[in-house]
């Protein structure tokens, strides 16, 4: 039985207002940092030569998913969601092996969870498990990538260095590692921009709350993190100064034994 990664990708409809209603045509919205965590997740049980076993336990890898998280469930760099901080948890029983932060762990602490202070978003492994120059070939330098939230899109449709956060994973991430800035107020632009080492600076979101991002800074050592009001003032800005984060504690937490070894 396959190991399932929980991720979120919900697939909405394809036309808007009264006729999308109707008319039950749906697309999932394929926003990429969403789209991590079973991608990485895959690399990782590859490269430990990790095979499927019949454990039926469910694996949660990479974003602002705690509030789908179910009793018995696996959590590995997630971090609580902002919005759902005061509603009440559907999850009981939770097997904790490493969080996005420090926030998302006092989170669970105060709800009578034993969790580690093991801290980092996996996306921060990308860089490590993908280089840059591989992941960058055959795409055109890029000075600037602004990459939105998927909530903030319409604020940079009309800007020519914009990158919208549901284009094609590969392309998303090509264009990534082949800038030399970028910013925006895509957490996963930033996590994975810095994993490639690119310089990035976060834009503060016109919807999303503060929580995701404070939580990924300070589980980087950057708690004197400074979001920048709008793109132009970040990119005058430039990036933070990278992360000071050692992966080896994240890589030692993945629950390899969720999975049996090849041989």
């Amino acid at each position: 039985m396959p190991v399932t990664v929980v991720h979120w990708n919900p697939r909405r409809p394809v036309l808007r207002g009264t006729l999308g209603r109707v008319v039950p045509w749906r697309r999932a919205v394929n926003n990429f940092g969403d789209l991590l965590g079973p991608l990485i997740v895959a690399r990782l049980v590859a490269d430990n030569e990790l095979v499927e076993s019949d454990s039926p336990r469910r694996l949660l890898a990479v974003g602002s998913i705690l509030n789908l998280a179910r009793a018995g469930d696996v959590l590995w760099g997630i971090g609580a969601n902002g919005k759902t901080l005061d509603q009440t948890a559907p999850y009981r029983e939770l097997d904790v092996r490493a969080v996005r932060g420090p926030l998302t762990r006092e989170f669970l602490r105060q709800k009578g969870y034993d969790v580690p202070a093991v801290y980092g978003d996996p996306g921060l492994l990308v860089g490590r498990l993908w280089p840059r120059e591989d992941v960058a070939r055959g795409t055109r330098p890029r000075a600037v990538t602004v990459i939105p939230n998927l909530h903030d899109l319409h604020h940079a449709r009309n800007r020519s260095d914009a990158v919208a956060p549901t284009t094609e994973l590969w392309k998303t991430l090509a264009a990534i590692a082949a800038s030399d800035l970028v910013v925006g107020s895509s957490l996963h632009a930033i996590v994975v921009a810095e994993s490639f080492g690119v310089p990035a600076r976060l834009v503060s979101s016109s919807v999303e709350p503060p929580f995701k991002y404070e939580d990924y800074y300070r589980g980087t050592g950057r708690p004197d993190f400074r979001p920048a009001p709008d793109v132009d003032t970040a990119v005058d800005w430039g990036g933070e100064p990278l992360p000071s984060w050692d992966p080896g504690p994240l890589l030692a937490a993945f629950p390899r034994d969720l999975w049996k070894p090849a041989s």
